[in-house]
């Protein structure tokens, strides 16, 4: 005869089991910052076509994490504000100001194709930064050698820090 908390045991091991393996299968999610700088910026560039600004705000950031990361409460904000005038943390960002910043960006970023050129370090940096050159066709306009500039954060994953749209908008 076995006991019921052996059979609770049991149950409980072979949950675990089946819901590790369910983990440890799971893909990374196009939604997410990669751990390739030229896949961050081709995930960024999809979900700026698709206005996913969600996505967005994962991929965009600096050493430090995306720009979701950095969002929070209004308590661990304040705490953050404060930091960040003595330069010890970031400032919070808010959910409103995150959408408003990405969906301008995906406004100016929407095309047709887009064509990765190159991609070369950024020397004097402290963390590992690529520059990575994209030419963006927007229907019948090319812009050529668009500069988008990676960072790796702490947690390994490549984020869009710096993005030259001043090639898109400022048309001659």
């Amino acid at each position: 005869m076995v006991s019921s908390s052996a059979g609770r045991g049991a149950a409980a091991l072979l949950f675990l089991v089946l819901a590790s393996a369910g983990c440890a299968s799971t893909p990374a999610t196009p939604r997410m910052a990669a751990s390739q700088p030229m896949v961050s910026v081709e995930r960024f560039l999809q979900a700026a076509n698709t206005g996913d600004l969600e996505a967005m705000g994962n991929i965009f950031g600096n050493r430090s994490g995306s720009m979701v990361d950095r969002m929070g409460n209004p308590l661990s904000c304040s705490f953050k504000r404060m930091g960040s005038w003595i330069r010890v943390s970031d400032r919070c960002v808010t959910r409103p100001e995150m959408e408003l910043r990405m969906n301008v960006i995906a406004l100016i970023l929407r095309h047709d194709i887009y064509r990765v050129r190159n991609e070369a370090p950024v020397p004097g940096r402290q963390s590992p930064t690529v520059r990575i050159g994209v030419d963006i066709d927007q229907g019948r306009e090319r812009f050529a050698d668009v500069p988008f500039v990676l960072v790796q954060a702490r947690d390994g994953r490549w984020l869009v820090e710096q993005i030259g749209l001043e090639r898109i908008t400022q048309r001659e």
